[in-house]
């Protein structure tokens, strides 16, 4: 279960919309080993695509050293999909290498009007398993 404050759900929903029609990428770090997402870190899609997502490389490179540098992991690595349901694409299944991460997919598509849906996924060795989201007062 992926347990996350409104924040956070808020702040990712903000960003998959600002971005729309492209599909908005980031991360949310936490302690090593706490399985506690609190420091949310919005990145560019290098992809800039409605279709598909890729964290640019340097971009990547200087986050995940500053997690290094502060004793944090990914907890969630999310997306948006801007056209169809909250769940992983094959591809976004070929490109899940954190296993410990939650993979959080929000749909901004036309049909759910000012909703969002909101999913998460634990992704190991090409199996997804949907897991409950459970949100908490900030």
């Amino acid at each position: 279960m992926l347990t996350i404050s409104r924040e956070l759900v808020d702040k990712i929903i903000a960003h998959a919309r600002a971005d729309h029609p492209d599909e908005a990428c980031g991360v949310i770090a936490g302690p090593i080993g706490a399985d506690s997402p609190q420091r949310f870190v919005a990145m560019a899609n290098a992809e800039r695509s409605p279709t598909f997502y890729r964290f640019d490389s340097l971009e990547q490179l200087r986050v995940w050293r500053e997690m290094d540098d502060l004793d944090e992991e990914p907890v969630v690595i999310y997306h948006s999909h801007t056209s169809t349901e909250a769940y992983p694409s094959r591809t976004d299944i070929s490109y899940a290498s954190e296993p410990n991460a939650h993979y959080v997919l929000v749909s901004t598509r036309e049909e759910l009007g000012e909703e969002a849906e909101f999913r998460s996924y634990r992704i190991l060795e090409g199996v997804v398993t949907e897991e409950e989201v459970k949100i908490v007062p900030a």
